[in-house]
């Protein structure tokens, strides 16, 4: 293993931190009169940096650490995630988004109100809540634990809640002050860093594997690497999955998860939020592609020494953990500078989608949680609502960081392969959503007793499903997208055992 950071790698690390220090001042003077403004920008950000912003939160450390690994032990199916993604951008295009601004919504979950009462409303909103805790912790502890790897070549508790505190005040430095509109903006910023440092990895390894590019996709073809389309009945991206639960978790991210859906929120009307995310998908698959080729080309390094010139085993452990052939390579091979830089996009990745979940969730809980209440009694004052905001971000800051070192325990117990893991516990709050969201828009049926009684029933169907629960019990291993479409067909199910909605 090489040693710890060289002066140019600190010297990358501390002027990407800088930039940050500096943005961060700046974008904290954006104006903030009303809760409008900290949380959908006041309906005035424009399409391209929504898509940008789009992009960067569907993007993670585990998708940074978490494509390479697909494609180095499998092949491109993963890329049917992506076409799934695509499809379902269409239907939140087409039919959710013009329900939102037809409503002037600031949180999706206020189109459950109109059709259900405010109940619904607050219930949805909490078990997003709760989803986005499981979730982001996740995504937060494998960005985390990446950082410690390579900061400080160990993954020790204290290490990882350092990693963590790093991500946490990084995010908070957008998200506290400017809310949604600083968020959006930064988003850009590590959109293009991490997506910088991926490109210098590929050409780098391009580079040090002594082939030409024809012998390389020779050799890809021959180790059947190059497979997009599966059509089994069992492939974790098979056709069938990316068409059934793929597809629902993907229009579940992208239209019913505030975290996503907030910054569609933010454009001046429907037409410009329908643009950018179309165009944020355009964009996504690009960046997919340029992971999983690094993947591949990881692939040749390791398993054909005849290109590489290397001759090692390759033992994927790190102080006794799995960890993935990216980070084994980063911790192995990369030369001094390539590090830093491959840490900062690694920074980056995560601080994406961490800053933006903070907004997300504060806007939730006061826009339906908190703000109702206090209407009810006689409160108006906007700048009272904009300074719960701040509190509830700051309050949604400790929480993540505790559930990350929740999921660093957690992981261990379960020994779940890390994209699988951060994939999976979304799955948990996304099925009851999908449910009742499902019922609301596409049929009469619902009320107010269903909504409950649905987002529970998905919930627990996907926990009964998992592999340490019925799995274990009944030996059955179901697939995350299959445990995604049961979950959902039981919440709609419970939901269509409810009269017609008098509410409305």
């Amino acid at each position: 293993m090489n040693s710890a950071f060289s002066t140019l790698d600190w010297s990358i690390f501390f002027a990407y931190f800088l930039v940050l220090t500096v943005t961060s001042v700046i974008l904290s003077r954006v104006k903030v009169k009303n809760t409008r403004d900290y949380f959908v920008g006041g309906n005035a950000v424009p399409m391209f940096a929504v898509a940008m912003s789009v992009l960067a939160t569907s993007q993670s450390a585990a998708t940074f650490l978490g494509g390479p690994e697909y494609s180095y032990g499998k092949d491109l199916t993963f890329l049917g995630f992506y076409f799934s993604a695509f499809l379902a951008v269409i239907f939140v295009a087409k039919v959710l988004i013009p329900r939102f601004y037809a409503i002037n919504a600031v949180t999706v979950y206020e189109l459950l109100e109109k059709r259900y009462g405010e109940k619904a409303k607050k219930q949805a909103g909490v078990m997003f809540l709760i989803g986005r805790l499981f979730a982001s912790g996740a995504r937060l502890y494998i960005g985390a634990l990446a950082i410690s790897m390579i900061l400080f070549l160990d993954i020790s508790a204290p290490h990882v809640a350092i990693s963590i505190t790093i991500l946490m005040l990084g995010a908070l430095a957008y998200a506290y002050f400017g809310g949604v509109k600083s968020v959006i903006f930064s988003d850009i910023i590590q959109a293009i860093t991490y997506i910088g440092a991926g490109i210098a990895v590929l050409v780098y390894l391009y580079v040090t594997i002594n082939a030409d590019f024809s012998t390389i996709i020779n050799t890809l073809e021959i180790d059947h690497k190059l497979k997009v389309i599966d059509w089994s009945l069992s492939g974790g991206f098979s056709v069938w999955a990316l068409l059934g639960g793929w597809l629902l978790l993907n229009i579940a991210a992208y239209g019913l998860d505030q975290d996503m859906t907030q910054r569609a929120l933010t454009c001046k009307n429907s037409k410009e939020a329908q643009r950018s995310l179309m165009l944020s998908i355009y964009l996504t698959i690009p960046v997919a592609i340029l992971f999983l080729m690094i993947g591949l080309l990881l692939y040749l390094f390791y398993q054909h020494p005849e290109l590489s010139g290397l001759n090692t085993e390759v033992v994927q452990k790190f102080d006794g953990e799995k960890i993935t052939i990216f980070m084994y390579y980063i911790l192995n091979e990369m030369p001094e500078g390539m590090r830093g830089l491959v840490t900062v996009g690694a920074v980056a990745a995560a601080l994406s989608s961490s800053n933006s979940v903070l907004g997300a969730m504060s806007s939730v809980a006061i826009e339906d949680l908190y703000k109702p209440w206090k209407e009810k009694q006689g409160m108006i004052d906007e700048m009272h609502f904009v300074k719960a905001g701040r509190n509830a971000v700051l309050f949604f800051a400790v929480a993540l960081s505790l559930m990350a070192m929740l999921s660093y325990y957690w992981q261990r117990y379960t020994e779940l392969p890390l994209l699988s893991f951060a994939l999976g516990v979304m799955a948990f709050a996304y099925t009851g959503l999908l449910g009742v969201f499902g019922a609301a828009i596409f049929t009469k049926r619902g009320n107010a007793v269903t909504v409950p009684l649905a987002l529970l029933g998905g919930f627990m169907t996907v926990l009964l499903l998992q592999p340490y629960v019925l799995g274990a019990m009944l030996d059955v291993k179901l697939g995350f997208a299959w445990q995604i479409l049961g979950g959902t067909l039981v919440a709609f199910g419970i939901m269509m055992l409810g009269k017609e909605n008098s509410y409305v």
